[in-house]
């Protein structure tokens, strides 16, 4: 039997955002995570971590410092009586200085490589499975690879415009995020599943009318 999983994004989803962090002390949980987390492994989901690190490739930090900081996280979970399935990670980046990971490759996000690696090693059903991230990427590779997705907003992302980066809900942090899929999977908690951010509101009228008046030209 396939399992349900929690995908989360690292940085600004599962900790507080931070540019590019290189030591273990910089990764910060998000007060409240906890308890959802602990009720989701104990209802059988595995909790796995997908998380792009364009630093190796950039050359910030090196890939046996990013073994340090996912232990400091997984013993700062364990604290939390959580335990992490799995963590993967992307080294890749296009512009890196590292020859060898300086490429495009399946796995970096928006692609939905590592949730597709993560479902074949770990026996799970993407389809009944969730991805919470803060960027439209995130969103993305969770659509891709066939999951329900929650965006956090931290006030980063437009209004998307295409349907694979389209979150199916859209949380004000991360507890809310996890708030949604244990109202969603155990219909014991109400929360609200209708947020969306300011910035996304309907394209103003004029707008939407100099939109019209320009297609009236052009097919003139």
């Amino acid at each position: 039997m396939k399992h349900r999983a929690v995908f989360l994004d690292r940085d600004g989803t599962l900790v507080h955002p931070r540019h590019y962090p290189s030591r273990p002390e910089e990764l910060h949980l998000y007060d409240g995570v906890g308890p959802y987390l602990r009720d989701f492994q104990q209802a059988g989901f595995r909790l796995v971590v997908i998380t792009n690190q364009a630093g190796i490739a950039r050359g910030y930090f090196t890939e046996a410092d990013l073994q340090r900081m996912h232990e400091y996280l997984i013993n700062k979970l364990a604290q939390l009586t959580v335990r992490l399935d799995a963590i993967y990670y992307c080294p890749h980046h296009p512009a890196g200085v590292i020859a060898e990971l300086s490429m495009h490759c399946n796995c970096r996000k928006p692609q939905p490589g590592m949730l597709l690696r993560a479902a074949a090693e770990l026996n799970l059903d993407l389809a009944r499975s969730w991805f919470i991230g803060d960027i439209l990427d995130d969103v993305e590779a969770g659509n891709r690879a066939g999951c329900h997705t929650i965006l956090v907003d931290l006030g980063t992302e437009q209004r998307p415009q295409q349907p694979l980066r389209s979150p199916d809900f859209v949380a004000r942090d991360t507890v809310h995020a996890l708030r949604i899929i244990n109202a969603l999977e155990f219909s014991g908690l109400t929360t609200d599943l209708t947020y969306r951010p300011t910035a996304w509101q309907l394209v103003p009228q004029q707008a939407i009318v100099a939109t019209r008046g320009a297609s009236s030209e052009s097919s003139s």
